[in-house]
């Protein structure tokens, strides 16, 4: 049915759901999984959130915050691929930078996936009141079917 899917994952039980129902798909098939999970990149001015100024981080600060971060990335895809039976199964990993909705999307369009399957929540439920959750986002916003699991 599906050649290649799209799994975002971020460390929440949402996403972890999300991968079994993309493992089930894809079982049995050629279909490539490619686990995708985005680091997001504070903002310069993330001390006024926090009660400091809102003096950018230096570069150095930035490169070594980056490097921390990706490490990070790193530990949520294994945690995800952790919980899932994925022998037998072609699985990619991706790791990106920057705002999610926007890069899975850009992500999925890169790669042709012939669907996004992705959790309803991630770990911040309060972060996707303010903001509007990603799910929501992509869904309105992918060129390829978007599977959203509860």
């Amino acid at each position: 049915m599906y050649q290649s899917i799209l799994v975002p994952v971020d460390g929440s039980s949402h996403a972890e759901k999300a991968l079994q129902v993309a493992a089930q798909l894809a079982k049995g098939t050629s279909a490539v999984l490619h686990l995708m999970t985005v680091a997001e990149f504070p903002p310069d001015n993330i001390g006024l959130f926090t009660g400091g100024t809102a003096e950018p981080f230096s570069e150095e600060e930035r490169e070594k915050l980056a490097a921390g971060m990706k490490e990070e990335a790193h530990k949520v895809i294994d945690k995800a691929r952790a919980t899932v039976d994925l022998a037998g199964i072609d699985v990619k990993e991706v790791v990106r930078q920057g705002r999610p909705a926007e890069l899975i999307t850009a992500e999925a369009e890169e790669l042709g996936v012939d669907a996004i399957v992705m959790g309803s929540r991630g770990v911040s439920d309060v972060r996707g009141m303010v903001f509007g959750s990603v799910s929501h986002k992509v869904s309105h916003t992918a060129g390829c079917s978007v599977i959203t699991v509860t």
